[in-house]
C-alpha cells in the first residue's frame, strides 16, 4: 500500500442531475436511467491534501465550474445541451462531494500513470 499525498472528492450525482440526463434523450419509463445507474459511473477527483472544512469548501467553490463541466460533459458533448448557466447554484443542484482526507493505492504491482484528461480519453474507458 502506498499513502499519496493528496485527499480525495467524490463527486456523486443528484436526482436532478439524472433527470436532466434522461431529458437528453426522452425514453419511455423503464428505459430511464436512475440515480443507482448513475452513480456508478460517479468520478473520484483527487486533490490538495486538506483537513480544514473552509479550505475544502474554498478549494470546491474555486474549482466548481471545471468538475461541473467534466461532470456535464461525461453525458453530453455537446455543449448546446448543457444548461444555460453553469453556476454554483447548478453545481448545488447536480452534484453532492464526499471529501476523504486520506487517499491509499492499493495496487501493489501497477505504477501510478498521470496523463491529461480529454473527451477521447473519457470516451475510451466508457466503451471498454
Amino acid at each position: 500500500m502506498k499513502l499519496l499525498n493528496r485527499s480525495a472528492l467524490s463527486v456523486r450525482p443528484t436526482q436532478a442531475f439524472v433527470d436532466w440526463i434522461n431529458a437528453l434523450e426522452p425514453t419511455m419509463g423503464d428505459d430511464d436511467l436512475t440515480l443507482d445507474d448513475v452513480e456508478r459511473e460517479s468520478t473520484i477527483y483527487l486533490i490538495p491534501e486538506m483537513d480544514a472544512p473552509e479550505a475544502l469548501h474554498a478549494f470546491v467553490h474555486e474549482r466548481y465550474a471545471e468538475i461541473l463541466e467534466t461532470e456535464l460533459r461525461a453525458w453530453e458533448e455537446d455543449e448546446r445541451q448543457w444548461p444555460e448557466t453553469l453556476d454554483w447554484s447548478l453545481f448545488q443542484t447536480f452534484l453532492r462531494i464526499e471529501h476523504s482526507y486520506l487517499a491509499i493505492d492499493l495496487d501493489d504491482e501497477t505504477a501510478l500513470e498521470i496523463s491529461e484528461v480529454d473527451d477521447a480519453l473519457l470516451l475510451d474507458s466508457d466503451e471498454a
